[in-house]
């Protein structure tokens, strides 16, 4: 069977991800971002998932996802339950995963165009 690649070229997409960096079509990004298929937000000041809170919930909720996948660099390191549960009260699904693979499913699921927010924690 022959798979086809077919990008919406007003949409966004996530080309690689480590721990150290994210590449969004083909720039760059060295430290910690939230990513839509129609936005980056830069500068997300968060670099552990310990340290998320109330106000980073409020950051990627203006995106209006209808899911959230947090990238935590090389291992999956999961968030604090509070700030789970913060996503959950708002009927927002949350995905804890490495950062390679957030991209990855990122990509599928901005693809069938979903409402998908990618978060990844750089630092």
């Amino acid at each position: 069977m022959q798979l086809t690649e077919h990008r919406n070229a007003h949409q966004l997409f996530i080309r690689r991800a480590d721990a150290t960096s994210v590449t969004v079509i083909d720039r760059a990004l060295t430290a910690s971002v939230v990513v839509s298929a129609n936005a980056v937000v830069e500068n997300f000041p968060y670099t552990k998932p310990d340290q998320l809170d109330d106000a980073a919930i409020e950051t990627i909720a203006r995106e209006k996802p209808e899911v959230v996948l947090l990238g935590t660099g090389e291992k999956i390191v999961f968030p604090p339950q509070r700030f789970l549960a913060g996503f959950l009260r708002r009927g927002i699904g949350i995905e804890t995963m490495d950062s390679a693979a957030v991209a990855r499913t990122f990509n599928v699921l901005i693809g069938e165009g979903r409402k998908a927010v990618a978060v990844f924690l750089i630092g």
